[in-house]
């Protein structure tokens, strides 16, 4: 990598663009930048690194730091544009960070977003790459093959900080050393070793504590037939190599007991057995016996219960016998019934169908009665066609109404186009005048808004020219003040300085020590020093005046540049203001605004006015159309209205024969209905009366007959004997249930057993039942008992099986536990096989280390005159610390090996040099070889004597073997001879600014 090129502006304490051209100043192979302090050396090794990676090195891109100039002006945007040349391709970064800016409209300001730019240099132009912040990152650290904070130890030497290396512990070094070597893999393998025997551990102990649980469930199931002094629980924890033994002989001696209880508990479940066997035999000999007993006196007592009930028993059988009979005649007496209803309902019909006839017609018969039916339907035959003429009739109208309706709209729509027409005239000259004034308006509104908007833009510029004037004022006022107090704190300040030179003997007195030289006199005895005289002022003193007489000078300087700025904008608005006053030029535009709005306004109306004028047009032309068709209408009307009024006269002299004394052929229809129906019913009801009369007689004759047949002397005795079919059949059921229980007791009487176990004693069935329960009893108990000791021993055997299954399934647990737990302490330093308690990282680090120190001792030996090598030491750190990253420096000289924080400070700066530089080329070869042609290296020089800076810069002359340019910020005076090549930083009170110098040629 070579830089070319750095263009900063707005950064830092650089206000003002500047340029530095690193191909000039690598020409001699080391250049020197140098300048005040706080000029701004290292900001343009901040400007480098923020080109490259977008922040600055360390703590200065804190959070609430900004990289912006304080001294750049607001409108100036911060950028950094560095031009190089990395992995053979010449390209150029330009990045802003993010910045508050004024706005465009308006006071305040607005934050402007971080932007980055990226091109490449052809050999024809430059060509836009990327814009992307991600994407150009990703591009540089590829290119370069370091991440930021490699970058800034190997290109950007800081010697404090690898001063601080040299001391350090072995804690400090390493976090050093990880940073830049990326040694995260390392750490991260031994993170995984540690998480993998903490996870093995927890997989152990969960297996532990699961066999535990299977022991202790193993205790309850065996209960009382282990001896308990036998359980492992109280002597062995998760863990414990004996666990499993354990467990597996106290699981052998509960299965054992359990099983002998299995046998006991069978033989005294076979005794119960026969003994409840016996009782049931007997309990239910008894329960029969019993039964039998009860049976046979139960039988006894109906016995007499049914003789009792023989009387009642014949005269069920009578009724039964009589209603049998009494059926036969039911039918017939039902028919009678029913013809008897059927004529007295005819002979009421027929009563009220005479009283409804004329009285010319009371004592007809059903013949004359069907004759004067067929009289009137042949009459209402005859009313059919005059119905139809009636229908026309009425039918004519109604088209005669609806043609009176429409004969009066057409002529009240006529009467109104009539009136529209003849306004026509008037109103299009109107619409005409609308459309005509509305465009004028328009017109008149363009050429007002072509003068309004000038005029508001002259009316705003005078407005900003008399702010800017009272700012103008109130900032020379405030300048004046300024000046005044500028000017008594530089007399204050003078005052004080010629009064410490006053009594700088004094001062130099305070200095002096018995037995040294004095630093005026060169004597070596002070037998009268000075002393401070009253009111005497110090250093101190003198430079706090000094620094209040700056400050004023500054916040004068801030008001001119802000007088300044506001007199160049009041001119500027005073130019686009004009001549004329603010006063003239509001009344002049609220004047344009009021004619303006006036004249918008009226011509806001054109295009409703043309549309209107259109749409009276077409209406004209359609209400004229209009007109035509209604006269034409007109016309046929009265045509259609003649031809109905004589079809309809013809239509009333045909219905006034027809109608009589009806008002309508349909009334006259309606009466002539009413006649044939009456008429009809009143024969019908005569024919029904005939009918059922003769029916009745036929009825009567019947009933007789079936009465005599039946065996019953009358009529009356054959109704009485009938009785309804519930009453018949729960006589039945009567009879047939006491022949039922006369056949039940005639065939338990006969039964053998019945009549033996009445000859016996009476039973006892409680006795036996209770004997019998005391022996289910003691069954159910042993048979309670053997079951238990079965599920007792099943239990145990499972569980057994499962706890060998797990003590098994523990073993490789036990043995990948064993082998992460080894690899993990090993890795982590606290292995006992790990002698001097290294960790992977730092392992790894301290073979980074031996090459670091192996290359810084090529240059050491140099800077040192051949005395001093920087050796690597992984001796073991005494109490509980880690080793491995030992660092000591081993004197040619005495010929021993001490500890690096014993060197002076110019050896200091040797070794931390060589270090710094051994530490580049290492990490260079880490990161792939790439070529790094321009370094930088940050302060450490002032601890060189003459000798000493010789043959430093001799190494780094030699750096150019390598092709490399070095880069020296330094104060020391004595550089500036030695080095021709330099850039300086000049400070100012506007910011600072570089220079390019040579030996003999200032630019």
């Amino acid at each position: 990598m070579r830089l070319h090129r750095l263009a900063i502006t707005a950064f830092g304490p650089f206000a003002e663009p500047q340029e530095i051209d690193f191909d000039a100043l690598s020409g001699a192979g080391i250049f020197l930048l140098h300048g005040p302090t706080g000029a701004g050396k290292t900001s343009v090794l901040d400007a480098v690194c923020y080109a490259l990676y977008g922040s600055v090195p360390g703590p200065r891109q804190a959070p609430g730091t900004s990289l912006r100039s304080d001294h750049a002006d607001a409108g100036t945007p911060t950028e950094v544009t560095l031009e190089l040349t990395a992995g053979g391709r010449r390209l150029e970064i330009t990045r802003r960070p993010e910045q508050d800016r004024p706005k465009k409209r308006g006071s305040g300001t607005t934050k402007d977003k971080a932007q980055s730019w990226l091109r490449e240099y052809d050999g024809e132009g430059w060509q836009a790459l990327s814009r992307s912040h991600q994407e150009i990152g990703e591009e540089i650290e590829q290119l370069l093959g370091m991440s930021r904070e490699q970058f800034c130890q190997v290109v950007l030497l800081p010697q404090g900080e690898f001063a601080r290396f040299l001391r350090a512990d072995e804690a400090a070094r390493g976090r050093l050393l990880g940073r830049l070597f990326d040694t995260r893999r390392f750490a991260a393998v031994e993170q995984l070793l540690a998480e993998r025997r903490r996870a093995a551990e927890a997989k152990v102990r969960a297996g532990d504590e699961k066999v535990l649980g299977t022991a202790q469930r193993l205790a309850q199931a065996a209960g009382d037939c282990a001896d308990l002094r036998a359980w492992p629980l109280p002597g062995h924890q998760p863990g414990d190599p004996g666990l499993a033994g354990a467990i597996r002989a106290w699981a052998a001696v509960a299965r054992s007991s359990a099983r002998e209880r299995l046998t006991v508990a069978e033989y005294a479940l076979a005794a119960v057995e026969g003994r409840h066997a016996a009782a049931r035999r007997a309990a239910e000999e008894e329960r029969e016996l019993d039964r039998l007993q009860r049976r046979h006196a139960e039988t006894e007592r109906r016995a007499a219960l049914l003789a009792e009930a023989e009387p009642e028993r014949e005269r069920v059988r009578a009724l039964l016998d009589r209603a049998r009979r009494g059926a036969l005649v039911a039918p017939a007496l039902e028919l009678r019934g029913a013809a008897s209803a059927a004529h007295l309902s005819a002979a009421h019909a027929e009563t009220a169908a005479r009283s409804a006839l004329p009285h010319t017609l009371a004592e007809a018969g059903p013949e004359q009665l069907s004759a004067v039916e067929q009289r009137l339907r042949e009459d209402l035959g005859a009313l059919g066609a005059a119905q139809r003429s009636e229908q026309r009739s009425a039918e004519i109208g109604r088209e005669r109404a609806t043609l009176e309706r429409e004969a009066r709209d057409a002529e009240e729509q006529l009467r109104d186009s009539a009136d529209w027409l003849a306004r026509w005239e008037a109103t299009r000259t109107a619409l005409v005048e609308r459309v005509d004034s509305a465009q004028q308006a328009a017109t008149l509104a363009e050429q007002l808004a072509g003068r309004l908007e000038p005029a508001r833009l002259h009316l705003n510029a005078a407005r900003r020219r008399d702010a800017l004037d009272a700012e103008a004022e109130h900032a020379e006022g405030e300048l004046l003040s300024l000046w005044e107090e500028s000017t008594a704190a530089r007399e204050r300040w003078l005052e004080l300085k010629e009064a410490r030179l006053r009594g700088i003997a004094a001062e130099l007195a305070e200095a002096l020590v018995a037995g040294q030289a004095c630093a005026v006199c060169g004597s070596a005895e002070h037998p009268a020093p000075a002393r401070p005289a009253p009111g005497h002022v110090d250093r101190a003193a003198e430079d706090s005046a000094h620094a209040r007489y700056e400050q004023a000078e500054e916040r004068r300087a801030a008001v001119e540049r802000k007088l300044a700025a506001v007199r160049e904008a009041r001119a500027e608005a005073a130019t686009a203001a004009g001549e004329a006053t603010t006063a003239e030029l509001l009344e002049l535009t609220s004047d344009l605004s009021s004619r303006h709005a006036a004249a918008h306004a009226a011509a806001a109306g054109l295009h409703a006015a043309r549309e209107r004028l259109a749409g009276a047009e077409r209406e004209h032309a359609v209400r004229s159309s209009e007109r035509l068709d209604a006269e034409r209408r007109a016309a046929g009307r009265a045509s259609r209205r003649e031809a109905l009024d004589q079809e309809q006269a013809l239509l009333e002299a045909e219905l006034a024969l027809v109608r009589g004394d009806a008002p309508t052929v349909a009334a006259r229809a309606r009466i002539l209905e009413d006649r044939v129906r009456m008429v009809t019913g009143a024969a019908a009801a005569l024919r029904r009366a005939e009918d059922t009369a003769a029916r009745l007689k036929e009825a009567d004759a019947q009933l007789a007959d079936a009465a005599f047949k039946a065996g019953f002397d009358t009529v009356d005795a054959a109704a009485d004997a009938v009785l309804p079919d519930y009453e018949r059949t729960a006589l039945q059921r009567r009879l047939d249930a006491w022949q039922a229980e006369e056949a039940m007791l005639a065939d338990r009487l006969g039964e053998s057993d019945t009549a033996l176990a009445a000859t016996r004693p009476p039973a006892a069935p409680d006795a036996a039942e209770a004997y019998e329960a005391r022996a289910a009893a003691a069954l159910r108990t042993a048979g309670s008992a053997v079951d238990a000791a079965r599920v007792r021993c099943a239990e145990l055997d499972r569980l057994s099986r499962q706890a060998e299954h797990e003590l098994r399934a523990m073993g490789p647990l036990r043995e990948a536990y064993d082998r992460v737990a080894r690899l993990a302490g090993l890795t982590a330093g606290t292995s006992a096989d790990n002698e001097r308690k290294m960790r992977l990282e730092a392992y790894v680090l301290a073979a980074r280390l031996e090459q670091v120190a192996a290359a810084a001792t090529v240059r050491l030996l140099r800077m040192s005159g051949g005395r001093y090598t920087l050796v690597h030491s992984d001796a073991r750190a005494s109490g509980r610390g880690r080793s491995g990253l030992g660092l000591h420096v081993v004197d040619a000289w005495t010929g021993s090996e001490r500890d690096t924080a014993t060197l002076s400070g110019g050896e200091t700066f040797f070794a931390s040099l060589a270090l710094a530089l051994g530490l580049a080329d290492v990490v260079t070869d880490e990161a792939g070889g790439t070529r790094l042609d321009t370094l930088f290296i940050d302060e450490g020089f002032g601890s060189l004597d003459d000798q000493a800076l010789d043959e430093v810069l001799d190494v780094l002359d030699s750096l150019r073997e390598r092709d490399r340019s070095v880069g020296i910020v330094s104060h020391v005076a004595d550089l500036r001879t030695r080095v021709q090549a330099q850039l300086e930083i000049v400070k100012q009170r506007g910011g600072s600014r570089v220079r390019h110098r040579t030996a003999s040629l200032t630019d």
